[in-house]
């Protein structure tokens, strides 16, 4: 892993959204933090516009509501967040995020998880 980048502002004009892996019509994310920094600490926004994309995570995660509302599903039932709520994850949990129109901020460890799976 490369040295720790020096710490750093990031301005919203500064963000760059990209599409999101097959969901790329539904997300579009801007990594804040991640292993070209140095760290195991992934970070970053992501924007869901009608969205409804299953998953399995492969890491810890936590997502933060800025804008709109989401809704996790998982074995467990629903989860259904409001701006400023947030959800914890757990490695593992096999789910679907739900959302009209949202914009997130989540933070996962590892941030290389496609290099550990």
């Amino acid at each position: 892993m490369p040295d720790k980048s020096p710490a750093r502002v990031v301005s919203p004009d500064a963000i760059t959204f990209t599409p999101r892996f097959e969901y790329g019509h539904m997300a579009k994310a801007a990594t804040l933090s991640g292993p070209e920094d140095g760290t195991r600490l992934g970070s970053g926004y992501v924007k869901l516009k009608q969205a409804e994309i299953p998953w399995t995570i492969k890491y810890d995660e936590v997502i933060l509501v800025l804008e709109g509302s989401l809704t996790v599903r998982t074995a467990d039932g629903d989860l259904a967040v409001e701006p400023h709520q947030s959800i914890w994850l757990p490695k593992g949990t096999a789910l679907t995020y739900v959302a009209e129109d949202a914009l997130v901020f989540f933070a996962i460890e590892p941030a290389d998880w496609a290099k550990e799976a």
